[in-house]
């Protein structure tokens, strides 16, 4: 099974359905017709499958249907909605993660709208996310409910005599089963995962967590919901941010950044897989993070291994872990970059990105191939243009890899230089919505992961560590310089460079530096690190981080501070709701373009945060790329 989504534009929404996908060859079947279902699960018996289903209007609730057939049932009504779930061995329950909304907020109590909410006491650094808001008034809990027989005569809602002797017997009506609360407090849980007699989570409850990142696994007893550390840092020697726990037969299995002695060193950190009893003790290391990162786990039972996905130069590739702790890589079909794995029976399967395709359903490992088709459509109207994989070399010697998509014909194309966020993230030669929509409008797209990039080693994301602009933005002028060299069809007299994010970052400060680009975009840019601290959801550890603690160096990294050297024509565009990079960032840098004399224009989304190029609303979206190609058909005309 798997979810299949997609942006719609006549519900200016996401929307999707589950799928069931044969594994010999045969055609997909779509299997539910709700408005957004998403996350399926097989409970371990094979009888039921449970999945997220969303309405256009309200929140993910968690529900069932069975395996066989049939007509899903809604068990939860949660006012947030749920996030996660796991069912339990024996398939009689699920215990799921949802956040708890305090009294008074979120709608909780009718009449009192946002505005008219308490005033919010806030006593740590750590108090709000992008894309959630403030975290202390909504913390996600945990919650285990009884699965009711899918046979069973559905409940109604009872009305007149009948709902006046439920009411007078003090029952309440509802159509969903009444679950039961793990967990409470100041904290949040999540990434559940059932063992016997127990859920295992990941949360943050030791003292000094609103000052650190340090996240730990958590061994939570159904019965009772008291708590147990499993990951102590004296006992492991190590501050740890955990993720991803997975069990198997006894063993726990999960993936871990060390953050140092302070619990905050998470500069091109990578993770490690990590192995412990289930029931706690010692824990092992398995793979070394210097040079390698592990995301996703997941646990195949029937075959007693442990999949996972390796993050390696721009790609995801699946590695299957033998229980002795060894892995080995599996094979993909051509061009594959893998998101998420899944194992059962022998089979490894996978959601994957391909050059052709933003998602599709594969076979890894022996006799790998692609199972799905979804972007058939997609590859209708445009069909994707082809990747190019160059490696180009800085100044001081350093190699720097990336990919050209160039526009079908001889040329000369406009260029358009694409700069990454992060800085610790990665481009590859997957699928990007990015560069094809510009290819399709005649623009060649350069792009590559110059130092402070992920994927390429710890020591090769920690270059750029108290010296943003300096090496990294050599690497990518390099890249720039190699790829028109030796791409036919570039145009080397023009050229345009845009990023966001961090990408932002480095756009403005290239622009500040160099006068050879016809014109720039700064997407929702890290402009300021001074001005970010303080303002970010991330800046009380981010810009001390990177930028070091020392005002002077980082004022010296402030792209804002510089904009009097720009002559760049530059479009910003931000979202009004960005906690990551707050709008304030872009206010300012605006401003001192306006003020210096530089043709600069501002594009504000409302109602959007720091994910809007990547999952806004549909229509934002669109009008994003509109915007964007006007502004480059202006200064950049093909």
């Amino acid at each position: 099974m798997v979810s299949a989504v997609r942006p719609d534009f006549a519900a200016d929404a996401y929307v999707g359905q589950l799928w069931r996908v044969p594994l010999d060859g045969g055609s997909p079947r779509r299997i539910t017709r709700g408005f957004r279902d998403t996350a399926p699960r097989l409970s371990p018996d094979g009888r039921l499958i449970g999945f997220l289903r969303a309405t256009a209007d309200g929140p993910s609730q968690l529900a069932v249907v069975p395996a066989a057939g049939g007509e899903p049932m809604v068990i939860t009504d949660r006012k947030l909605g749920v996030a996660e779930f796991a069912f339990t061995p024996d398939s009689s329950r699920v215990v799921f993660t949802a956040a708890v909304p305090d009294e008074g907020r979120y709608g909780t109590w009718e009449g009192v709208p946002a505005a008219a909410e308490d005033a919010r006491h806030i006593t740590t650094l750590s108090f709000q996310y992008n894309g959630r808001g403030y975290t202390a008034d909504q913390r996600t809990h945990v919650f285990v409910v009884d699965l009711p027989d899918p046979r069973d005569e559905p409940p109604v809602v009872p009305v007149g005599r009948a709902a006046k002797a439920q009411e007078s017997a003090g029952a309440k009506a509802s159509l969903v089963p009444e679950a039961r609360q793990l967990t409470e407090g100041d904290f949040d849980h999540r990434e559940p995962v059932v063992a016997a007699g127990s859920v295992i989570v990941v949360s943050a409850r030791h003292e000094g967590r609103g000052a650190d990142l340090r996240a730990d696994l958590y061994r939570i007893d159904l019965a009772t919901g008291d708590a147990t550390l499993l990951t102590d840092p004296e006992a492991i020697g190590a501050k740890l941010a955990a993720g991803s726990p997975v069990v198997l037969w006894d063993d726990l299995w999960f993936r871990a950044v060390d953050l140092g002695p302070t619990g905050r060193d998470h500069v091109a950190t990578n993770a490690a897989v990590w192995r412990m009893p289930v029931d706690g003790g010692p824990a092992v290391r398995l793979t070394e993070p210097a040079e390698l990162d592990f995301a996703h786990l997941e646990a195949d039972p029937t075959d007693g291994i442990v999949l996972a996905v390796l993050a390696e130069r721009g790609v995801g590739v699946p590695v299957r872990f033998a229980p002795d702790g060894n892995w080995a890589r599996l094979d993909v079909p051509r061009g594959a970059s893998v998101n998420e794995l899944a194992g059962a029976g022998g089979h490894a399967v996978a959601a994957v990105s391909t050059p052709a395709s933003p998602g599709e359903a594969a076979v890894v490992g022996a006799e790998s191939r692609l199972l799905t088709d979804f972007a058939a459509r997609l590859c209708e109207v445009a069909a994707p243009v082809p990747t190019r994989e160059l490696i180009a070399t800085s100044p001081d010697g350093t190699p720097v890899h990336g990919w050209v998509v160039a526009p079908q014909g001889d040329g000369p194309h406009p260029v358009l230089l694409n700069i990454h966020g992060g800085p610790f993230a990665a481009y590859g030669p997957a699928f990007f919505d990015e560069a094809q929509v510009y290819a399709a409008a005649g623009y060649a797209v350069v792009m590559c992961n110059p130092r402070g990039s992920a994927g390429y080693g710890e020591a090769h994301g920690a270059a750029i560590r108290g010296a943003f602009g300096d090496r990294d933005m050599v690497d990518v002028l390099a890249f720039l310089d190699h790829a028109l060299a030796t791409v036919p069809g570039l145009d080397p007299a023009r050229v345009g460079v845009m990023g966001g994010s961090y990408g932002g970052y480095l756009t403005a400060w290239i622009i500040a530096h160099e006068h050879r680009f016809a014109a720039a975009i700064v997407e929702r840019g890290y402009l300021d690190p001074r001005s970010f601290v303080g303002s970010s959801d991330i800046g009380w550890f981010f810009a001390h981080s990177y930028n070091t603690d020392d005002p002077a160096t980082m004022d010296a990294q402030s792209p804002t501070l510089l904009a009097g050297q720009v002559t760049t024509p530059t479009l910003v565009i931000h979202s009004e709701q960005d906690l990551r990079c707050p709008l304030a960032q872009a206010f300012r840098y605006y401003t001192e373009l306006k003020l210096a004399g530089v043709d600069a224009e501002l594009l504000v989304f409302p109602g959007e945060n720091h994910e809007l190029s990547r999952s806004g609303r549909p229509w934002h979206r669109r009008q994003r790329f509109d915007a964007i190609l006007e502004w480059w058909q202006r200064h950049l005309p093909v």
